[in-house]
């Protein structure tokens, strides 16, 4: 059986190390490659730039940030897209009061900052019982430490500026699996939902004790919902 071209993007201060497992545990059905989202800071930029080095037809999988340049890609080429993965993303613009606090930590960032920030963002983002966990914890730190200050910077500038996708969502007629974080406080369950909700014939899945970063704290339950939806 002929491997499925798949594009993983990941997230704000993350690598290709948030998609480690379904990386290595993919790759008898899958092509994975991760996306670098750390080079530009639009979103129709970071899209643009994933197509150009994206085969004709591929699936297509985004956490957070990578939803939202999926979402773009969409938009743009969506008869490349074969299926869609939706993890821990929102549909909506980015509200005034998040806007107001990306500026604060770039600014942080901006003056020497950096280091001081992924482990706070961190907190936010896990699981409690994930977060303490020093080796899940560690992958999280060397993962922020590699994109560093100025893809931080370049990130959240990109972040601030997307659409609202919702108008967008009941366009979209590839097979998609929208997942998240039953425990998620940044995209919660009630913002995953939306999403399924508005894209015809969606699957949605919930997965327990996962925060914001499902496919490193829950990784055996995220790479087996991407093989079912790579299967068909």
């Amino acid at each position: 059986m002929s491997r499925v071209p798949l594009i993983l993007c990941p997230g704000l201060l993350n690598d290709a190390a948030l998609w480690a497992h379904q990386t290595a545990y993919l790759s008898d059905l899958a092509e994975p490659r991760v996306a670098d989202l750390t080079a530009a800071d639009s979103i129709p930029e970071l899209a643009d730039r994933v197509l150009a080095s994206a085969p004709d037809r591929f699936a297509l999988a985004g956490l957070s940030m990578g939803g939202y340049v999926a979402f773009e890609i969409m938009r743009k080429a969506p008869q490349r897209v074969a299926r869609l993965a939706l993890v821990n993303t929102s549909a909506r613009a980015d509200t005034e009061e998040s806007r107001d606090r990306r500026m604060q930590l770039m600014e942080i960032a901006r003056r020497g900052g950096f280091s001081k920030l992924p482990l706070q963002i961190l907190a936010g983002q896990m699981h409690p019982d994930n977060f303490a966990n020093e080796a899940l914890r560690g992958i999280c730190l060397g993962m922020a430490e590699r994109v560093g200050a100025g893809g931080f910077i370049r990130q959240q500038t990109a972040i601030m500026g997307r659409p609202d996708n919702r108008p967008g969502l009941t366009a979209i007629a590839c097979p998609t699996i929208v997942v998240g974080g039953a425990q998620d406080g940044l995209t919660t369950p009630e913002i995953m939902g939306e999403i399924a909700a508005g894209i015809p014939g969606a699957g949605f899945t919930l997965i327990e004790r996962a925060g914001h970063l499902t496919p490193i704290e829950q990784p055996v339950a995220v790479t087996a919902l991407l093989r079912l939806w790579l299967r068909g």
